[in-house]
């Protein structure tokens, strides 16, 4: 569904590229979120304009207490096609899955409580690179403050169920239930017509971690039981390397984007590294992500793909598809 967004939107989001300091950067997002429609085809938008709410307040909290001494930013530098933040519970085995998944070296331990900072790594799912943030567990008892912040503004979580306990359930309820005290939704699938922007529904996928401990199946069937109306979700073995594959695949998904191919005119495709865009976008949100100056002086393009003729000359409305090639013109 295409996002029709009307010409006052257009109009505050170059406002926004004007704006010069934390505080006017956060007016005008909430202004582009005000007068955002909504319905199916925004819902990316909305939950992008939240993420980028979040770190504008954030960036404005910064700003008032910079002179403050002994102040330590959590803040994770985004990497990849997307930032997927890992949640759950204490020794659910999120550092572990960073591990596997990654060339990070958290510390993992069988004990809880190790993970004290946000640890990032990166992921690579074919040729598509996506970071993994480890966060500290959550738990009845123990929050870090500042953890609901990079969870909000990150683009996806995967919350980690432990099949190796009893109290499975009762450890992701609670965790669900301490996020959403702070305005922080953890959804199966996001909801596209909210008009708060306090409050931020992160996309989620549920993995059920531990697989081959013993008693791991009927634990399992409890917790489809409970959850499996609210999200999807993926058991895994890490001590047999079972899912990983699908576990890989799940969190590209989990994304919502797609990649896309370049070459310049008369070159060969340059396949080392493809550009992804949110699933839906155009020639031109192609050029913006390659560089800004693009928008204004891109005069069309060539695309060999689905639903286009080889090298076909397309306009930058044109919607792209999932490992299309693109040349752009400007």
């Amino acid at each position: 569904m295409p996002a029709n967004l009307p010409p006052q939107y257009s109009k505050a989001e170059e406002e926004l590229r004007k704006a010069l300091t934390p505080a006017d950067r956060l007016e005008k997002l909430r202004e582009m979120f005000r007068l955002l429609p909504k319905h199916k085809g925004t819902e990316k938008l909305q939950s992008d304009l939240k993420q980028k709410i979040s770190r504008a307040k954030d960036d404005l909290e910064g700003a008032k207490t910079g002179g403050k001494k002994g102040g330590v930013s959590h803040r994770v530098p985004r990497e990849g096609a997307g930032q997927i933040v890992l949640v759950g519970a204490p020794n659910a085995g999120k550092s572990a899955i960073l591990a596997a998944l990654t060339n990070a070296k958290p510390e993992v331990a069988p004990y809880p409580f190790t993970t004290r900072a946000p640890y990032p790594g990166i992921m690579s799912y074919e040729d598509v690179r996506i970071q993994l943030v480890d966060l500290p567990p959550i738990s009845a008892d123990f929050l870090e403050p500042w953890v609901p912040s990079i969870i909000r503004s990150a683009d996806a979580a995967i919350l980690v169920a432990d099949l190796g306990s009893d109290d499975v359930a009762d450890g992701v309820e609670i965790a669900l239930t301490r996020l959403s005290e702070v305005h922080t939704e953890l959804v199966g699938t996001l909801p596209f017509d909210v008009e708060d922007e306090t409050i931020q529904h992160v996309k989620t996928l549920m993995v059920a971690n531990k697989l081959d401990a013993e008693g791991a199946q009927g634990r399992l069937d409890v917790l489809r039981e409970w959850f499996a109306p609210r999200f999807p979700i993926l058991p895994i073995s890490l001590e047999r390397g079972e899912g990983l594959d699908d576990l890989r695949l799940a969190s590209y998904d989990l994304l919502g984007v797609m990649r896309v191919y370049t070459k310049l005119p008369g070159k060969p495709v340059d396949r080392s590294k493809p550009f992804t865009i949110p699933i839906g976008g155009t020639v031109l949100d192609l050029a913006r992500e390659i560089h800004r100056d693009f928008e204004q002086s891109l005069k069309f393009a060539r695309v060999w793909g689905t639903g286009v003729f080889e090298g076909q000359t397309v306009k930058r409305d044109h919607e792209l598809h999932e490992a299309d090639v693109v040349e752009l013109h400007v």
